[in-house]
Formats: C-alpha cells, sequence, structure tokens
C-alpha cells in the first residue's frame, strides 16, 4: 500500500494526477467522436500545430494556452480552408499544413537561448509541473467541453453516421463540424501541458478506441474512455515516479498498452459471441429522427 500512495503525498504528484484526470475527462469527451468520425490524422496534425503559438508564446513571454489555442486554430481554419477550393484532398491539405506549421515552430523555438529544453517541454510535455492556475483552466475546460458535448450531441451523431441526415433534420451539418473542430481543439490545447504535442495522441485516440470496442452507446463509451484515461494517469505517475521515466510518456504509453489489452480481450469476446456494432443505439435514433 505504501508503493501505491506514497508518490500521491507530494504535492507536485498530487496536481499532476489532478491535471491529468481532468485532460482524461476532456479528452474522452472530444476523442470519441475523433475516433467515431475518423479524424485521427487530423487530430494529430493540429496536435502539431500548435507548436508555432506555443514557441511564440514562450520566446516573447506570453500565455503558453493562449498561444497554443491561437495556433490550433490557425491550423484548423487553414484545413477548411484549404478543403474548400476542391483542388486539394483533406488529407493532402492536412499533410502540407503539418509540416509547414511543425517547420516553424522548430524555427522560432531555435530563436529561444534554451531551445532544447523549450522544444523539450514543447513535445513531451511536463506533467509534474502542473500548477494551481493550470488546475483551473483545465477545470474550466472540462467544463466548456461538457457543455459543448451536451448541447451538440444530438447534431454530432447525425453528422457522424449521415450528413445529408444531420441537413434533412435541420441540425446544420457546417456549423456542427466547426463545433466539433474547436471541441478537438480545446481537448489538444488542454493536453499539451500534460503529454506534450507529440503524445497527446496517447489520450485523445487510445481511450476512446478501447472504449468503443466494448460500449454500445455513445454517452457510455465517453465515461469508459474517462475511466481508461484516469488509470493510465494513475498507472503511469505511479510507474514514473518508481522507475524514474518520464511522466507524460509514461502516462501516453500506458493508455496505448491499455488500448492493446481491451482490444485483445474484445477479440476473445467476439469468439464467444457474434460482434456487435459499437453504437447500435445512437444509429437507430438517427434513423427514426430521420
Amino acid at each position: 500500500m505504501e508503493w501505491l500512495i506514497a508518490p500521491f503525498e507530494v504535492s507536485f504528484v498530487q496536481r499532476a494526477l489532478w491535471g491529468g484526470l481532468l485532460v482524461s475527462a476532456v479528452c474522452a469527451l472530444a476523442g470519441t467522436w475523433v475516433v467515431l468520425r475518423g479524424m485521427a490524422f487530423l487530430g494529430d496534425a493540429m496536435a502539431h500545430g500548435m507548436l508555432p503559438g506555443l514557441a511564440l508564446a514562450s520566446l516573447l513571454g506570453g500565455n503558453l494556452l493562449l498561444g497554443a489555442a491561437v495556433s490550433a486554430v490557425v491550423m484548423a481554419a487553414g484545413v477548411t480552408a484549404l478543403g474548400r477550393t476542391g483542388k486539394l484532398y483533406q488529407d493532402t491539405a492536412i499533410g502540407l499544413l503539418f509540416v509547414g506549421m511543425l517547420s516553424l515552430g522548430v524555427i522560432i523555438v531555435s530563436r529561444s537561448q534554451s531551445f532544447a529544453v523549450d522544444l523539450t517541454g514543447f513535445l513531451f510535455g511536463d506533467v509534474l509541473a502542473v500548477g494551481e492556475r493550470d488546475l483551473g483552466y483545465l477545470t474550466g475546460a472540462l467544463a466548456v467541453a461538457v457543455l459543448v458535448s451536451v448541447l451538440g450531441y444530438r447534431s454530432f451523431v447525425a453528422l457522424t453516421f449521415d450528413a445529408r441526415t444531420a441537413h434533412t433534420l435541420g441540425l446544420r451539418p457546417g456549423r456542427a463540424h466547426a463545433a466539433l473542430l474547436g471541441l478537438v481543439t480545446l481537448a489538444i490545447v488542454a493536453s499539451f501541458h500534460i503529454v506534450g504535442t507529440l503524445l497527446v495522441f496517447g489520450l485523445l485516440i487510445a481511450p476512446p478506441a478501447a472504449a468503443l470496442a466494448w460500449a454500445r452507446r455513445i454517452p457510455v463509451a465517453m465515461l469508459l474512455a474517462t475511466a481508461l484515461g484516469a488509470t493510465a494517469t494513475v498507472t503511469g505517475l505511479l510507474v514514473s515516479w518508481h522507475w524514474g521515466t518520464a511522466a507524460g510518456a509514461t502516462i501516453a504509453a500506458v493508455a496505448v498498452a491499455l488500448f492493446f489489452l481491451t482490444s485483445a480481450a474484445a477479440r476473445v469476446r467476439d469468439r464467444v459471441r457474434p460482434a456487435v456494432l459499437s453504437v447500435p443505439a445512437d444509429i437507430e435514433k438517427v434513423e427514426q429522427a430521420a
């Protein structure tokens, strides 16, 4: 018991724990839609696209969260604008902006005297440096994510499974897509301090992907993804404390390991009984409404 409890008696580890739990909840809300809509590459690109804003904010002594948010919004707007031209496939536009924003971020960071330290923190996070103010920001981010998820739930479901149905129901799929991008941006910006821009995928994708193998309803999948993210946070902090590994990277690695474990368990389940669709109840609702 002392092995389990002792690390969490330290104040900065307690803050890291709360920060990880809050981020796990935000990522579960946004990541479930990312997995369902096949937006993983866009989410990855947006995570890397934050680097220029982070680097510029650090260089000028500004607020890192604000810099990350501005950069992520620019990335999302750029993808949307290039996608509307019709001359490029969306994945091509995402790839170009991905490389361009990442390169710009490295160039800006290289102007700093502490290039290596800054870049390492940006890319891999520093969960043990989470402060009281950061916890306040994360609490606010979770409140906004819950509000957007509740208000936009019906539109997100229709948009995910049939955009034409969303339009028929008067749910304004364009606005729903913009709101969903905003939710993903919020989750990515909230997560970078915990696991960094390179490892944000560990919490944004792995827990929801694992949860959708077991849950038949989207809200249930979100709750299960939150629980898996919390498990990864606690386990990662324990392993990091006792083995001396990088905390953020360990949390992300545990999240991915949990995905493979739950996926293996799901395959065993499917051999015992026929596989079921992840979210048939929600699909039925959309079909009945249409």
